[in-house]
Protein backbone atom coordinates (compact mmCIF):
# COMPACT_ATOMS: atom_id res chain seq x y z
CA UNK A 1 0.00 0.00 0.00
CA UNK A 2 1.50 3.33 -1.07
CA UNK A 3 1.06 6.46 1.05
CA UNK A 4 0.99 10.16 0.27
CA UNK A 5 1.70 12.24 3.39
CA UNK A 6 0.64 15.88 3.27
CA UNK A 7 2.27 18.06 5.94
CA UNK A 8 0.44 21.18 7.14
CA UNK A 9 0.12 23.51 10.14
CA UNK A 10 -1.97 20.95 12.05
CA UNK A 11 0.34 17.96 11.47
CA UNK A 12 -0.20 15.65 8.52
CA UNK A 13 -2.86 13.90 6.48
CA UNK A 14 -2.20 10.45 5.03
CA UNK A 15 -3.73 9.16 1.82
CA UNK A 16 -3.23 5.43 1.19
CA UNK A 17 -3.73 3.85 -2.22
CA UNK A 18 -3.22 0.48 -3.89
CA UNK A 19 -0.65 0.86 -6.69
CA UNK A 20 -2.36 -2.00 -8.59
CA UNK A 21 -5.75 -0.20 -8.66
CA UNK A 22 -5.86 2.04 -11.75
CA UNK A 23 -8.60 4.28 -10.34
CA UNK A 24 -6.74 4.75 -7.04
CA UNK A 25 -3.51 5.54 -8.91
CA UNK A 26 -5.33 8.12 -11.06
CA UNK A 27 -6.68 9.83 -7.91
CA UNK A 28 -3.22 9.79 -6.31
CA UNK A 29 -1.66 11.27 -9.45
CA UNK A 30 -4.30 14.02 -9.51
CA UNK A 31 -3.61 14.76 -5.82
CA UNK A 32 0.12 14.96 -6.67
CA UNK A 33 -0.58 17.47 -9.47
CA UNK A 34 -2.91 19.57 -7.30
CA UNK A 35 -0.50 19.75 -4.37
CA UNK A 36 2.62 20.50 -6.41
CA UNK A 37 0.61 23.02 -8.44
CA UNK A 38 -0.36 24.74 -5.16
CA UNK A 39 3.31 25.11 -4.21
CA UNK A 40 3.95 21.97 -2.15
CA UNK A 41 7.34 20.29 -2.55
CA UNK A 42 7.11 16.53 -3.14
CA UNK A 43 9.76 14.13 -1.86
CA UNK A 44 9.97 10.35 -2.09
CA UNK A 45 11.35 8.49 0.90
CA UNK A 46 14.49 6.65 -0.25
CA UNK A 47 15.61 5.16 3.08
CA UNK A 48 14.67 5.52 6.75
CA UNK A 49 15.19 9.19 7.59
CA UNK A 50 16.11 10.11 4.00
CA UNK A 51 14.09 11.57 1.12
CA UNK A 52 14.73 12.92 -2.38
CA UNK A 53 12.78 15.73 -4.05
CA UNK A 54 10.71 14.59 -7.01
CA UNK A 55 8.97 16.56 -9.72
CA UNK A 56 6.94 13.71 -11.18
CA UNK A 57 4.42 11.24 -9.80
CA UNK A 58 5.80 7.76 -9.07
CA UNK A 59 3.05 5.21 -8.34
CA UNK A 60 5.65 2.69 -7.14
CA UNK A 61 6.98 4.92 -4.34
CA UNK A 62 6.03 3.57 -0.92
CA UNK A 63 5.84 7.06 0.62
CA UNK A 64 5.62 10.46 -0.98
CA UNK A 65 5.87 13.44 1.38
CA UNK A 66 4.40 16.85 0.55
CA UNK A 67 5.84 19.89 2.32
CA UNK A 68 4.10 23.28 2.14
CA UNK A 69 5.93 26.28 0.77
CA UNK A 70 7.96 28.02 3.46
CA UNK A 71 7.07 31.62 4.23
CA UNK A 72 9.77 33.83 5.66
CA UNK A 73 9.63 37.29 7.03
Amino acid sequence: MATQIVMDHSGDTRHHFDATDREAVAKAEERFRQLTGAGFTAAVRTAPGDAAVTRSFDPTAEETLFFPRLVGG
